[in-house]
């Protein structure tokens, strides 16, 4: 275990630290005392029945979602809902390998996937809340990944579906993707076989990372267009030393790890066999699919790909050239689609 003060209530704002006890893992082992971040936004009603869960994205936490998602002029309205916000495992700051017990911690950290965040927010909600059934689910990315895997076990406890900019299986160039991502970090001799002491250790490994997040998480549209104007940047280089490479130099590299193999991981078909229609065909929420139209790894045509195996379900294409990292709602015009999808997708009956 690290000290790592990024990882606090300093730099994410509210939110409570919920043990759910021993969590035994579809990989093997298990976590002792899982403990998820969570935060709440908006009252449960008495009948409990007006619960919005959203799931976080590779090196995310509810912190986006508080500051650019939520709130009573968006879809996500906590006047209407009680939006619930669990931090995935390997997060920081839910139980993760910088901040686990020794036995399990840093290098130790057992394989984590998809599956068991869901396993593990099913069971958050259910003891802790009294949730039985869900509104909606939305996540991006792999808050995406989640949705799918929520919607294909639990089909009896989500009413509505809301995939963004992410799969229910992953391709074999996102696999390549995330295993650069990970090299960039493992190659650094600060890694030290992940048993650094600090993630200053691993400074040159996180800013070849965020490298590779500059090249495939931004369009080329993006770059070419200038994009960082807009973010009050004057050029490239000083968006990328004042932007994105501060973003990820200040996490864990053993958390990024832990996420990025839950990504490369990610795959709804374990569940019958190897059979995506059949992994699909098992969700009963309302569904609609939405990719954004400049996503350098999650392209729209492998979203219909699947949105076709899903009955019932509608593709909502985003429109928004920074491409995946478009997500976290810089351009002007991504939030107000995001709000008419999900405004529409809520109306919907269930």
């Amino acid at each position: 275990m690290i000290d790592n003060p990024f990882y606090s209530h300093e730099f994410h704002g509210d939110y409570d630290l919920i043990s759910i006890g021993r969590l035994d893992l579809e990989e093997g082992g298990s976590i002792a005392d899982c403990r998820l971040a969570v935060a709440t936004f908006g009252t449960l009603n008495e009948a409990k029945d007006n619960a919005i869960l959203v799931t976080t994205w590779y090196s995310g936490t509810h912190q986006i979602f508080r500051d650019v998602y939520i709130g009573p002029d968006h879809a996500l309205d906590p006047d209407r809902y009680f939006i619930v916000v669990i931090d995935q495992i390997g997060s920081g700051l839910s139980t993760s390998p910088h901040n686990a017990p020794d036995e399990i911690s840093m290098s130790q950290f057992p394989a984590v996937r998809i599956g068991d965040d869901v396993v593990a927010q099913e069971r958050l909600l259910r003891e802790h809340f009294g949730i039985e059934t869900l509104q909606l689910v939305v996540g991006g990315s792999m808050g995406a990944q989640q949705t799918y895997e929520w919607a294909v076990r639990f089909p009896d406890k989500v009413l509505r579906a809301a995939p963004i900019a992410g799969t229910a299986q992953n391709t074999p160039h996102d696999q390549l993707f995330a295993k650069a991502l990970m090299e960039a970090i493992t190659s650094d001799p600060g890694f030290a076989d992940g048993e650094y002491k600090s993630n200053a250790d691993v400074a040159a490994g996180l800013t070849r990372h965020a490298g590779i997040w500059a090249v495939m998480g931004f369009s080329t549209e993006f770059w070419k267009q200038e994009g960082w104007r807009a973010l009050e940047f004057e050029s490239k280089e000083a968006f990328m030393a004042g932007f994105l490479e501060p973003y990820f130099t200040v996490m864990d590299p053993n958390d990024l790890l832990c996420m990025a193999w839950k990504w490369q991981h990610g795959d709804v078909t374990r569940h019958t066999d190897g059979d995506l229609a059949a992994a699909l065909g098992r969700i009963t929420a309302t569904t609609f699919v939405m990719p954004i139209n400049e996503d350098m790894f999650f392209p729209v045509r492998d979203h219909e790909a699947e949105q076709q195996h899903i009955a019932g379900s509608e593709l909502r294409v985003i429109d928004d050239i920074l491409g995946h990292l478009g997500l976290f709602g810089v351009a002007p015009s991504f939030m107000p689609q995001i709000d008419q999808h999900l405004t529409e997708l809520l109306a919907r009956k269930a």
